[in-house]
């Protein structure tokens, strides 16, 4: 039946959820609104007070109207005014306690605070007062303790209980920390535990602290002296001195498995509520110290709550839940053996809310409501409900109102049932109270979000349009957009009338409008959306490795909202950018001038508008030269190899890939360092071998990715003893300077290999292929002998040896060389020569004896040389030329020969020393070839329609020119060739003379010769016939006809009368002075007539020959006149350029034209030009 009824009450909530929601009362934006008290700040429930200072126990509430307050003490009514040293904030429920003239331990009770008004009562939770304690540590005597070497202990520090606990650590009298490791712990209750001592734990200033937290106090132990000792000390030193100490021990200690010295026994248990840490410990002792592992037996340790703490010795949970209960095992371990612990761990829960505390209702007359006061607990708490404070049973009777438990229910509630409910939920481990009220009202809608508010997102971000509402029945809300509803995806509306968008695009922005009605009325609000482009980097700062000294630029370009502000911000390892002036930040970039090594970290570029940000970070590695090597050290000296040891320097962020050894040999070379080994950079020590008779010093550079460091210091000299050489000479060749000598030479020792004092060469030497020993010289401070009287370029064998004053150096290996060279003695034979072209010949020969070269072969020279051409009319050449061939050629060519032509040769063999003698000189001709070009070709006789040429014989004939070939074809005037016309000639022709040739065109004439070889290369040459006299003839009669002279005449006088007319009227303007009128004709056609020949001449003044006043003049100050000798020849008319008399006038005239045409172009106004009327009767003619 109990179930039944639950079941019921289950659905009735169900049903009435939705009906009524929990809604605050806005008493901050709406005046004259009634509500019930709400308790809105308190003091904690266990509230511990610091002795030292007035006691201040809070409780504050809003309501309206404003509520009132009152106090219970323990359970009665606590009557503030009949206690003087308490008092009451005005406008507040806040006690404040004088502690002056009374100890706070009077007022230490259970507190409870009421606050109400004539809408209901409201309550605080129970406040229990207490002062915070840090009483002395009781007066002991602490005696020292002499412990066994090996000995587990435990040093006891047992702390006065405090309010709060104090905090515990142990330190020396130095107050330094005394160090504690997986042997030596503090546990949870302050002792300080050994799992096995050592003679350097002796010590007397062992001293417990205890650290009072609210009063900041710290009480100290008497400090406890440790002595460890082996058995034979404590036996033969230490009994008389200790006869009340105990011995912990009197066996020797030897290795032992582990054993726990807290918990005890193989298992526990541990009980922790719910949201607090769960700490367990496990301290074993042992030899070797053991080691502490932990496991959960029943599951795994949640991760992300758990830690270990003290060598492990600690488990430590965080926000415990009910699934952290179960056995925890511990285990020690060590190599003899291991030991377990099992701890069972209950978890329970003081109350705590399910679904949060009970909210207020604010409920319209006739609407239904539900007060729900949801708990957990372990045990299962109990709840209670009260109404203004007063236990509900025991409350006045309202029909509307039914309690369910954990529930009330109104139905159809009236106005007067507006109170506070107060919901008390409790177990053995703590409690939950809770006000909520019930605030009947009849409210219209009211929006409380400010008109017009403009929100701002970025896109694709979640975006929230706050409609903050009232009224009573609570209203509905509705968004509308652009005169739509807004329902359903992609739009979320919450019960509060926020309006959500997942993800905002540009088309989400624009104005919105929210709508909240109730039966009582309708209110609506406008607010803007702003979608904005989102922040982003788009060219990041990158890695950079820098040497020091340098610069570097970290860009970081950014693309943002052109509508909204953007700051830039640039960290340094997470931390602002230090003040350097060194440090340059731009709008995009942030620069590093002169690197330092401290300028080495990570970079971020942090790009914020008020909407969002982006960052990007880089790390900056400042790297330099290494630092040199130090502490050279010379070990394991042998005769011939040392170990050199060094300790790298700084590689300062760039790792050193080598390390170089140099050596400086005071003995032989003072000053000057060499290199004598490499050794990778991982490695600092390196083997050397040496060389005898050498005073060593080493030093090492280290090289990275920016170079060598600078040298180490020197290292100590090391002297290696001298020794017979270790190698000969190299580079031992045999050679003559003359044909009857042998030149021996080597390349010396050094004094480096010299190994030893005396140093001097043994030189050998003998015929080879002759029977004969060895002859040996001794040669001192030389690098050569010669050996004189030897046959003519004869093979030796040759041996140099070293040897100083402590022996010879090893067996010489055998060289080979020649003695001294002569002049061959003999030519070659059998020399002849084949023609292969005109200007080709090959040359064979016999190769001379090799015992006849008497030396090195080199080769072979051809002299040879024109003797003269086979044409009667070519002179002689004797021009000799040699070719050189080397010695495995018994042939050559010999190339560039004039076709046509006698040439005589001979052949040479030469050896070092120089030629052999000459070979018998042959003969042989070239055949003809095609000849060269005419030298001259030259135009004479033009005339109307023929022309002639003349032209000289090619110089080069080569052979017998058998004729001539002319081509010759018209060029027009944009130099465009016509047909071509071939004329063949004779041999003996040197002129011709070409007919039927069109007048005044311009020909293209080429010339060559020709042998029973072909043609050779041709000559050219332009000319151009004379212009038709007939036509010329009647061009001068017509410009020299005197009736066009005359109208030529009138013409001019026409343009001047109309000049002067123009100047009168512009006169009688008035407008300008006469000078500026002047200076204003700057048109070039503006000219004054001459009056003897009815021609332009040139305006100036008769007299002094000066410029107009107001006229401009040249830069040089002259006015320049015209030529008069103008032709019409000058500008393209055709003819020679011969006229008459009269004719010279036209030419003048025409030149004034053409000096206007070029002026001016096409834009001339003028008289018509002579020559153009000239041509125009020309075209009638």
């Amino acid at each position: 039946m109990m179930e039944r009824r639950r079941m019921d009450t289950a659905l009735l909530v169900l049903l009435m959820g939705h009906l009524a929601t929990a809604l605050e009362v806005p008493l901050d934006l709406l005046e004259g609104l009634p509500q019930p008290p709400t308790i809105t700040h308190q003091s904690p429930k266990d509230y511990i007070i610091d002795p030292r200072e007035n006691i201040i126990i809070h409780c504050e509430a809003k309501g309206k109207p404003h509520p009132s307050f009152s106090w219970t003490r323990n359970g009665t009514h606590f009557d503030i005014d009949q206690d003087a040293n308490v008092i009451m904030r005005p406008h507040s429920g806040t006690l404040v306690v004088d502690i002056s003239r009374e100890k706070a331990d009077h007022y230490e009770a259970v507190y409870q605070c009421t606050a109400r008004n004539k809408h209901g009562t409201a309550v605080s939770h129970n406040i229990v007062v207490r002062q915070s304690r840090s009483p002395l540590w009781s007066k002991e005597k602490v005696k020292p303790i002499v412990v066994q070497e090996g000995v587990s202990l435990v040093l006891p520090c047992r702390p006065p209980a405090g309010l709060p606990p104090p905090i515990i650590f142990w330190m020396d009298n130095n107050f330094q920390r005394l160090p504690q490791s997986s042997r030596v712990s503090q546990s949870l209750n302050g002792d300080l535990y050994f799992s096995n001592v050592l003679r350097e734990d002796s010590r007397n200033d062992y001293i417990c602290y205890a650290r009072f937290p609210h009063t900041q106090t710290i009480q100290q132990k008497q400090p406890i002296t440790v002595k460890v000792l082996n058995l034979d000390a404590i036996n033969d030193t230490m009994a008389a001195f200790y006869n009340d100490t105990d011995l912990f021990s009197e066996d020797p200690v030897d290795e032992r498995r582990p054993t726990f010295l807290i918990p005890s026994g193989s298992s526990s248990s541990k009980v922790v509520l719910r949201g607090q840490v769960l700490e367990m410990e496990c301290i074993a002792e042992g030899l070797p110290t053991p080691e502490i592992s932990w496991t959960k037996m029943s599951g795994d340790l949640p991760a992300q709550r758990t830690s270990f703490l003290l060598y492990q010795k600690m488990l430590r949970i965080e926000k415990v839940s009910e699934s952290d209960a179960g056995d925890y095992r511990c285990t020690a371990r060590n190599r003899i053996g291991s030991v377990h612990h099992t701890i069972r761990v209950t978890v329970k829960a003081a109350p705590y809310w399910i679904s949060g505390a009970p909210r207020n209702l604010v409920l319209a007359p006739g609407e239904n409501g539900v007060l729900t006061c949801r708990a957990s607990g372990t045990p299962k708490p109990s709840i209670t409900w009260a109404m203004n404070g007063i236990p509900i049973e025991n409350s006045p009777k309202d029909l509307s109102r039914k309690v369910e438990d954990d529930t009330i229910i109104f139905t159809d509630i009236q106005t007067g049932s507006s109170a506070v409910y107060q919901c008390n939920v409790s177990n053995d481990y703590g409690y939950l109270l809770s006000n909520a009220f019930v605030n009947v009202l009849s409210e219209p809608p009211r929006v409380l979000t400010p008109a017009n508010k403009v929100y701002q997102v970025i896109k694709n971000h979640r975006a929230l349009i706050d409609c903050t509402f009232f009224g009573s029945p609570i209203p509905k809300i509705t968004w509308f957009k652009d005169a739509s509803a807004l329902d359903g995806d992609p739009y979320i509306l919450h019960d509060n009338g926020t309006l959500e968008f997942h993800t905002a695009q540009t088309p989400n922005g624009g104005k919105y409008t929210c709508v909240a009605r109730n039966f009582l009325s309708i209110y609506e609000n406008h607010v803007y959306l702003e979608v904005k482009e989102p922040t982003r980097i788009v060219k990041q700062p990158e890695y950079e490795v820098v040497q020091r000294g340098r610069s570097v630029v970290f860009e970081c370009k950014v693309k943002h909202d052109p509508s909204l502000t953007l700051t830039a911000t640039w960290l340094k390892d997470d931390g602002e950018l230090p003040d350097d002036e060194r440090l340059v930040v731009d709008s995009d970039s942030l620069t590093i001038t002169d690197v330092t090594e401290n300028d080495a970290g990570m970079y971020t570029c942090i790009m914020n508008t008020s909407l969002d940000q982006d960052s990007a970070s880089a790390e900056l590695t400042v790297v330099e030269r290494p630092d040199p090597p130090t502490d050279l050290e010379l070990t394991d000296q042998k005769k011939r190899s040392v170990q050199l040891t060094w300790t790298p320097g700084d590689e300062h962020n760039s790792p050193i890939q080598k390390f170089l050894i140099q050596y400086e040999d005071a003995l032989h070379h003072r000053g000057h360092w060499h290199n004598l080994t490499e050794v990778p950079g991982t490695r600092t020590t390196a083997h050397l071998k040496l060389s005898p008779y050498v005073h060593y010093t080493f030093r090492v550079l280290a090289l990275n990715t920016v170079g060598f460091s600078r040298p180490s210091f020197p290292s100590r000299m090391y002297k290696t003893e001298a020794a017979a050489p270790d190698e000969n000479p190299t580079d031992v060749h045999g050679f003559g300077t003359e044909h009857d000598n042998l030149v021996i030479s080597w390349k010396p020792l050094t004094a480096f290999q010299s190994n030893g004092p005396g140093l001097c060469y043994r030189v050998m030497w003998r015929q080879k292929s002759v029977e004969s020993d060895w002859t040996t010289v001794t040669v001192a401070n030389n690098s050569r002998f010669v050996v004189s009287g030897t046959p003519t370029f004869a093979p030796y064998e040759l041996k140099v040896q070293a040897v100083n004053d402590h022996g010879v150096g090893p067996k010489p290996a055998v060289a080979h060389g020649y003695s001294g060279e002569d002049l061959p003695v003999a030519a070659p034979e059998n020399v002849q020569a084949v023609v292969l072209n005109s200007t080709l010949a090959e040359v064979h020969w016999d190769p001379v004896a090799h015992k006849l070269i008497r030396g090195y072969l080199k080769g072979y020279k051809v002299y040879y040389w024109k003797e003269r051409s086979l044409h009667k009319h070519n002179p002689h050449h004797m021009e000799k030329l040699i070719l050189t061939f080397s010695g495995n050629h018994s042939h050559g060519r010999l190339p560039g020969l004039h076709p046509f032509s006698l040439y005589s040769f001979n052949v040479r063999v030469y050896n070092g020393k120089g030629e052999g003698p000459v070979s018998r000189t042959q003969q042989f001709e070239t055949p003809e070839g095609v000849p060269g070009a005419p030298p001259s070709l030259i135009v004479t006789n033009s005339n109307l329609d023929t022309l002639t040429l003349k032209w000289s014989p090619p110089h080069d004939r080569n052979g017998h020119i058998t004729g001539y070939t002319l081509k010759y074809q018209p060029v027009n005037n944009s130099n465009e060739l016509g047909p071509v016309e071939e004329l063949a000639l004779l041999a003996n022709e040197t002129s011709v003379t070409l007919p039927n040739l069109k007048y005044s065109t311009r020909y293209k004439f080429y010339l060559n010769a020709k042998t029973v070889r072909g043609a050779g290369p041709a000559i050219s040459q332009e000319a151009v016939t004379i212009v038709d006299e007939a036509v010329a003839s009647r061009q001068v009669d017509i410009a020299t006809q005197g009736w066009f002279i005359g109208l030529m005449c009138a013409i001019a006088l026409l343009i001047l009368i109309l000049l002067i007319i123009c100047f009168i009227q512009r006169n009688k303007g008035g407008k300008y002075p006469v000078k500026e009128k002047e200076d204003a004709h700057t048109d070039p056609e503006f000219q004054p007539m001459k009056e003897e020949d009815c021609t332009f001449g040139e305006y100036s003044d008769n007299e002094d020959h000066k410029p107009l006043k107001g006229s401009r003049t040249p830069s040089n100050g002259t006015v320049k006149r015209d030529d008069s000798d103008d032709s019409l020849v000058d500008y393209g008319e055709g003819g020679d350029g011969q006229f008459n008399e009269d004719g010279s006038f036209i030419g003048q005239y025409s030149g004034k034209s053409g000096s206007r045409d070029t002026a001016e172009g096409h834009e001339s106004s003028g008289a018509p030009s002579p020559i153009n009327a000239m041509n125009s009767l020309n075209s009638f003619v």
